[in-house]
């Protein structure tokens, strides 16, 4: 199932997907709804368990998170892009399997906090062979035929912690338990003092695509910064063909992102 893509993207209307140039990378529809089928598999079993990993990672950090403006501080005077989009995307990453969205966002992370990138392989490989703190066995098992299982959330704060970095998992229900607020505002003050995002998305919506369920917690990426002024979200997305720096409207990303109830993993120790 680890392979280099070389399909060609044709556009097919009942997909929704772009067409291919030649600055994109070539990959298959086939294999882009195996990413759907896969992350929203994973993704929506993992979030059930969310809030007790949330909780844990929260409470410890709680005091390391910045604190969050409220709307009255967001003025015209100071709308502006949170964050670094445009450094963030040299450490963009195209995923390889179908359900490793999770991971990828991982090394996408890693690379910005570290300077050194994780390849696809060295995350996968790591994921394999360290115990996941939600479930018994690995954090991650590469597909096999039609079997997926993709990533829990949670587990990103245990890659993280690998390469020396400290995350909390946070989302709508769980964020006055775990100490660490969610919603855009708190996105724009992460980013803002350095810290990375990793968001669960509804990818169908991030895509546009007119088919697929819009309301399925279904995908992993990295929000790389918030254009207040432009109304527009930055994100490292590594199942999407030139998805290094792929621009959303607000209103796309807060519809994709509320299928998660606003769930991400921000880290707190960017040094």
């Amino acid at each position: 199932m680890h392979r280099v893509l070389t399909d060609v993207f044709t556009g097919d209307s009942h997909t929704g997907l772009p067409e291919a140039n030649e600055k994109e990378p070539m990959v298959s529809n086939d294999f882009l709804a195996r990413v759907i089928a896969a992350a929203r598999a994973a993704t929506a079993a993992a979030l059930i368990a969310t809030g007790v990993a949330g909780g844990a990672a929260g409470t410890a950090v709680a005091l390391a998170v910045p604190a969050v403006a409220s709307p009255a501080a967001q003025t015209e005077a100071t709308a502006t892009v949170f964050g670094q989009p445009d450094l963030a995307a040299h450490y963009w990453q195209m995923q390889h399997l179908a359900d490793n969205c999770v991971l990828m966002s991982v090394a996408d992370v890693v690379g910005q906090v570290t300077g050194n990138l994780p390849s696809e392989e060295e995350i996968v490989t790591l994921a394999e062979n360290t115990p996941s703190a939600m479930h018994p066995g690995s954090i991650y098992i590469r597909p096999k035929a039609n079997q997926t299982w993709g990533t829990d959330p949670s587990d990103v704060v245990v890659l993280l912690a690998h390469y020396g970095i400290r995350g909390a998992v946070t989302n709508a229900a769980t964020e006055d338990q775990t100490g660490v607020p969610t919603g855009l505002l708190a996105i724009e003050r992460y980013l803002g003092d350095g810290h990375k995002v990793i968001a669960t998305v509804n990818v169908e919506t991030i895509w546009d695509s007119p088919e697929g369920d819009r309301t399925a917690p279904d995908h992993s990426l990295v929000v790389t910064g918030v254009d207040t002024r432009n109304a527009t979200v930055h994100l490292n997305d590594p199942a999407y063909p030139s998805g290094a720096n792929k621009q959303v409207s607000i209103a796309t990303f807060m519809q994709a992102w509320r299928a998660s109830d606003c769930e991400m993993v921000v880290t707190v120790n960017d040094n």
